[in-house]
């Protein structure tokens, strides 16, 4: 049998879909395996044994419109699959499945357009997403025995570029900080992750600070004057796996960064500002302390955080005391190792 797995949200997103790789082989073991996602979440998926191959669906730039959608639709229909999993709920995600004629095609109940599958699933709203994920195989798997584990798996050192493989030399123990997000409202204040890498220096953990090119502006302020590896901007997203996979501790905002420390293990501290471990994306399965100014009537705004502050008070972000944090991070790492 030919799979296909649809999920082509945020790289995030991406992540906390991996355990339904697992659960679509233990109920098919002998299946054919592919995944569509974005160019970018390709990078956390295309090294897993599980899966045939990795169809990069670029819908926001080169294969956006209903061209771009024609073309992808033509491409599926060419090859042949006989059953897909859609975790994607957008109208165009039913539409182009429908138009690649897939024989029996299972999504989510909420999803748009849903009569274009075959048959729908409930998710609970209640759970973590990874449960949610799952749900998109209820009926098929059996939940009491399966480990709903998280996949990802990293480069090998071989695979990382000569001068950042020398930079990092994983045998000297070291912190990774994440101070960005895609949403300005998820991010707590710069001063605040800057202290936490003064903290972090003192106990002789080397610090290195992680993000996209738009997170430069903040790790620079976070960096300023302080001996720490600043790689935001410089690497790419095989490469961020390498590196937080390495890490004895990673502290971040809720962001993709908080579900790779889950799934390599790492003790990560989750920093929420506007959002909510609530809406079922909080760390899992790690050793992991999510810290937050409680007891604000605003908090949490929205699911996915915003460009401003609808109080515009900012209260969620920069009221969050660096002691908080560093409190957590006394819990989750043997602190006076790192020398």
């Amino acid at each position: 049998m030919k799979i296909l797995l649809v999920q082509t949200s945020f790289l995030g997103d991406t992540i906390l879909s991996t355990p339904v790789i697992s659960g679509i082989k233990t109920i098919y073991p002998a299946s054919e395996l592919w995944i569509m996602t974005t160019p970018l979440s390709a990078h956390l998926v295309k090294r897993d044994p599980f899966i045939e191959g990795v169809i990069a669906y670029d819908k926001r730039n080169n294969q956006s419109g209903l061209t771009g959608l024609l073309e992808m639709a033509r491409k599926l229909k060419k090859m042949k699959f006989d059953r897909s999993y859609s975790l994607h709920r957008s109208f165009r995600t039913s539409i182009l499945l429908w138009l690649a004629k897939i024989p029996y095609r299972i999504g989510c109940r909420d999803a748009k357009l849903p009569y274009l599958y075959h048959e729908t699933r409930n998710r609970d709203f209640s759970k973590h997403d990874v449960i949610r994920n799952l749900s998109i195989l209820n009926g098929e798997l059996d939940f009491s025995s399966f480990d709903k584990e998280m996949r990802l798996f990293a480069p090998t050192e071989n695979e990382i570029r000569p001068d950042i493989r020398k930079k990092i030399d994983s045998s000297k123990p070291y912190a990774v900080i994440a101070p960005g997000s895609v949403w300005n409202t998820k991010m707590w204040f710069a001063e605040g992750f800057r202290t936490v890498a003064v903290f972090l220096l003192k106990q002789g953990y080397r610090v290195v600070l992680v993000g996209a090119k738009s997170d430069e502006t903040v790790c620079n302020a976070v960096a300023q004057d302080l001996d720490v590896l600043n790689f935001a901007g410089r690497t790419d997203i095989s490469e961020a796996l390498y590196i937080v996979k390495n890490a004895k501790l990673v502290v971040c905002n809720d962001s993709m960064t908080l579900h790779m420390a889950s799934a390599f293990k790492i003790p990560n501290v989750a920093v929420f500002c506007a959002t909510s471990p609530e809406f079922g994306y909080g760390p899992w399965k790690n050793n992991a302390i999510v810290v937050e100014k409680q007891d604000l009537h605003c908090k949490p705004c929205r699911p996915h955080g915003s460009e401003r502050c609808p109080e515009g008070t900012n209260a969620c972000m920069n009221e969050l005391s660096p002691d908080e944090v560093i409190k957590a991070i006394r819990k989750v790492l043997p602190l006076g190792d790192g020398s």
